[in-house]
């Protein structure tokens, strides 16, 4: 029941399950205080209905007011207000609260009755909604209109796969750093980050032109950063672990064809490559790429292929056997040392350095991914048998950046991330796309996923993709496109009880501080020097 404090708004007076409901706002609230995307309470009869504000309306008990407004008069306008013109907002019900603290949150299966009083919601209403920061739930963020933890539940987030979208500059990679940051500090999964602008691992810079902590910085030797570059990581002063090196001998034809739009190539070059591999076996490439003119047409009579696929395929293949990091035969050793990190609960940022384009992102996230899919399935399948927690695998979850190369329709059924999406929950594996574009990844792919941490959208299509699987998203677009361009996202799906609009968590020196990390002092940095000349005399 609301407390004798608790501010009152007005009275629910229409609506329907399927449609929301309408409340009449009281004489003394203003139309201009109510926000789409406010909490409200709805104190029912045998529940309270913990409800999202989806629209402010102008409503008039006699339309002849309207034909003749009042022209700027404020005595006229205070005489209607109330009486013949008043203030309504929409309602959307997203869970029912028993009046008895002690009973369970309830999904919403009716209405209140009429004429049923709408509070506002109090911090001890989000806290019991949404949980209080202990364990594995994580503060992500606080509502628009209140100082209260909005909580995510990360050991429920990383058992499925997740988004993080929102356009250009609305924050999308502060918000992975803060919820990469809260799996971290938990401890229920495993992190594989492939960074491909570099701004994870160490020092980034943010959009108010100052720099701040990756990774690396808050979380010390958890978590490991690995390199295509590792010179120009070391020039910005970056401590590499392990450098990255691709074999040709590890690319295989399903690479390649991920690679066809990148690489312009035509579905019957891409073919092509299998009667390679018929021939070559791994070494394929290698061979296609000494080819000259005689030998390719050798090869085209001799196969059945035919020379101009043969011949585009070669041209086209040698621009990924120029990129710096791909050898002619390279160790597996560096990425079974990170799979072995991962797998033993480490964290990995892999870094791209000046090879962030979008062809040597996909050829090596992919080819790495690949191997851990192997790796998980088997361990899977060893516990099934063994039945040894001991051989259960570690969760793991996987961030990419640019998702919709990887999952757009064409290619979400062939990519290894595709497959991982649909079904590799039960391996122990899931993702974190990031992306701006979610309209362009698979529908199939958008319905997997188990939670959406949405940052403004103006395109209606990526809109409308955000909540392809969700039941009750069309009264949440209106929502999502009025949010603020910085640092407010909509919360939905596994991870929390209900949608919510948030003001997200500042990644700044609290932030740094609740993750354990402490700052040097300057008399910490003096101190430190003292003791390594004392282990180092001169």
């Amino acid at each position: 029941m609301p407390s004798s404090t608790q501010n009152r708004l007005g009275v629910v007076t229409s609506g329907s399950f399927m449609e929301g409901l309408s409340a009449r706002l009281a004489g003394n609230e203003s139309v201009e205080d109510m926000r789409v995307g406010k909490f409200v309470v709805i104190d029912g009869h045998k529940h309270a209905f913990f409800s999202m504000v989806t629209n402010v309306v102008l409503e008039a008990t006699n339309q002849k007011v309207l034909a003749d407004p009042p022209s700027g008069d404020a005595f006229i306008h205070d005489v209607l207000a109330g009486t013949s013109t008043y203030g309504a907002i929409e309602l959307k019900p997203m869970l029912m609260l028993p009046h008895d603290l002690n009973e369970q949150l309830l999904p919403v299966k009716t209405v209140p009755r009429h004429f049923a009083q709408v509070f506002d919601a109090t911090e001890a209403d989000f806290t019991r909604v949404f949980g209080s920061t202990e364990g594995t739930h994580f503060e992500i963020g606080r509502p628009l209109d209140m100082d209260v933890p909005v909580c995510l539940d990360l050991a429920k987030f990383v058992e499925r796969s997740n988004g993080i979208f929102g356009k250009s500059g609305t924050g999308k990679s502060f918000l992975t750093r803060l919820v990469l940051g809260g799996i971290i500090s938990t401890g229920v999964a495993s992190n594989l980050i492939f960074d491909m602008h570099n701004e994870y691992g160490h020092d980034a810079h943010s959009e108010h032109q100052s720099f701040v902590k990756g990774l690396r910085q808050l979380f010390g030797s958890q978590v490991l950063v690995y390199s295509l570059d590792a010179a120009s990581s070391r020039n910005r002063g970056v401590a590499v672990d392990e450098e990255v090196v691709i074999g040709l001998d590890q690319i295989e034809v399903g690479d390649i064809e991920l690679l066809r739009d990148e690489l312009n190539l035509t579905a019957t070059a891409a073919e092509s490559a299998y009667l390679l591999v018929d021939q070559f076996k791994n070494g394929w490439l290698r061979a296609l790429l000494d080819m000259d003119a005689t030998t390719v047409k050798d090869f085209a009579e001799s196969s059945g292929a035919h020379a101009g696929s043969i011949s585009a395929l070669k041209r086209k293949l040698e621009q990924v056997a120029r990129k710096g990091f791909v050898k002619d035969h390279a160790s597996t050793s560096a990425i079974d040392r990170m799979i072995d990190a991962l797998a033993s609960g480490r964290h990995v940022v892999l870094e791209f350095g000046r090879y962030g384009d979008a062809l040597s992102y996909m050829l090596v996230a992919n080819i790495i991914t690949r191997r851990i899919h192997r790796r998980w399935v088997e361990q899977t399948e060893r516990f099934l048998r063994s039945k040894d927690a001991a051989d259960r695998p570690r969760q793991l979850m996987i961030t990419i950046e640019e998702a919709h190369k990887f999952l757009n329709p064409a290619m979400a059924k062939q990519t290894i991330f595709g497959t991982i999406a649909r079904e590799l929950r039960k391996y122990s594996v899931t993702l974190l796309v990031v992306d701006q574009r979610p309209s362009s990844i698979d529908s199939e792919v958008m319905s997997q996923l188990g939670s959406r941490v949405t940052a403004l959208l103006n395109d209606e299509k990526d809109i409308d993709a955000v909540f392809t699987g969700v039941s009750g998203g069309s009264s949440l677009k209106t929502v999502l496109s009025s949010l603020d361009s910085r640092q407010q996202a909509m919360v939905l799906g596994h991870a929390v009880p209900m949608p919510v609009v948030i003001r997200t968590r500042s990644y700044d020196t609290s932030f740094y501080a609740a993750m354990g990390h402490k700052e040097r002092t300057n008399e910490s940095r003096i101190q430190a020097l003292a003791e390594m000349e004392e282990l180092f005399p001169e």
